[in-house]
């Protein structure tokens, strides 16, 4: 194979196989010689590749993890797979998928040849997710779109759909998407209205870079904050409670919160979400709680255990009038 660069890509994706490679084997299946091989992993090694030498009368070579990330050679079914979980996670914003898994997916399926594409988009259409809160989600284009405006960084508009049902169209300059764990939002600058604002992206329709540049401008604070204070008009509210469980039990946002205490873990933290959906996301945890504070959250926490023991009563005496099924 006399062709450098085709020979190096091919090197490279026969490395990133989890196996060590005898010289001898990888110049056979390149069709060089032994030297040509040691001086193209030298050029991988140039390149960022971490490829590790291994002393014997054959000697081998393998990829091995480094101090940072290089590029990536993926066959179609790995592009397709990585393609498909990137949008299944941002879709639903689930908790610690942030904005890097965006920016990741918005640079993979920039890259996708056409039939690859046609079959994400054919796999996530003959799926169905388990969704939390209010179950909004989003299309992975509509964050696609808004990560590469931010990346550009290009001013971005797009149809947008008020919480009272307002119509109206947006032209803005883009600066950070931010994932609360059960909704996606876009901070950025309204040109027409001449401030920053929050945008629940389940709520954006036709988003487009309009390719023209701008020079980002400062947010006063940090995007998340700023989210925050938006989603309850900048109230903050601390939230006490214990949890009957060890702390290995609970999911990472509540462990990080908590302190070990007698019987279980007792959390207390800072948040602006919405009582009753925080309470219901606290519930789905699996283990007994207790809200200590503050009032009204532990009024929402016992208006849901009324709410969910109605309801089990009513599918209780359902359950026990209606007749046993299949294999009962």
């Amino acid at each position: 194979m006399n062709d450098t660069p085709a020979r190096l890509l091919t090197l490279l994706s026969l490395l990133q196989t989890p196996r060590e490679w005898p010289g001898s084997e990888l110049a056979e299946r390149l069709r060089v010689s032994a030297r040509t091989i040691r001086r193209d992993i030298d050029r991988l090694r140039e390149l960022g590749y971490p490829v590790e030498a291994t002393m014997g009368a054959e000697g081998g070579y393998r990829l091995v993890a480094g101090a940072a990330m290089p590029p990536l050679l993926l066959d179609d079914e790995e592009a397709v797979a990585i393609a498909v979980g990137l949008r299944a996670g941002a879709g639903h914003a689930i908790e610690g998928v942030e904005e890097a898994s965006v920016r990741a997916l918005a640079k993979l399926e920039q890259v996708l040849p056409a039939r690859l594409r046609h079959r994400v988009g054919a796999l996530q259409s003959a799926t169905v997710a388990v969704t939390r809160g209010d179950g909004a989600t989003v299309d992975p284009r509509t964050l696609t779109a808004m990560a590469g405006a931010v990346a550009g960084p290009e001013r971005l508009r797009f149809a947008y759909r008020a919480g009272d049902g307002a119509e109206s169209r947006r032209l803005v300059e883009p600066y950070r998407l931010v994932s609360t764990g059960s909704r996606w939002y876009l901070v950025a600058y309204d040109l027409e209205r001449e401030d920053w604002r929050t945008f629940r992206v389940d709520r954006v329709s036709d988003p487009f870079a309009t390719g023209a540049r701008f020079v980002p401008r400062e947010l006063p604070m940090d995007a998340a904050e700023f989210v925050r204070r938006g989603l309850r008009g900048g109230h903050t509210y601390t939230v006490d409670a214990s949890f009957a469980a060890a702390a290995e039990e609970l999911p990472q946002w509540l462990r990080e919160r908590g302190a070990a205490e007698p019987g279980g873990v007792r959390v207390r933290f800072e948040s602006t979400d919405d009582p009753q959906w925080l309470v219901a996301r606290m519930a789905l945890v699996g283990v007994p709680f207790t809200v200590h504070g503050p009032e009204f959250l532990a009024h929402g926490a016992r208006a849901l255990a009324e709410r969910l023991s109605g309801a089990a009563g009513t599918a209780g005496t359902a359950a026990a009038q209606a007749p046993a099924g299949p294999g009962a």
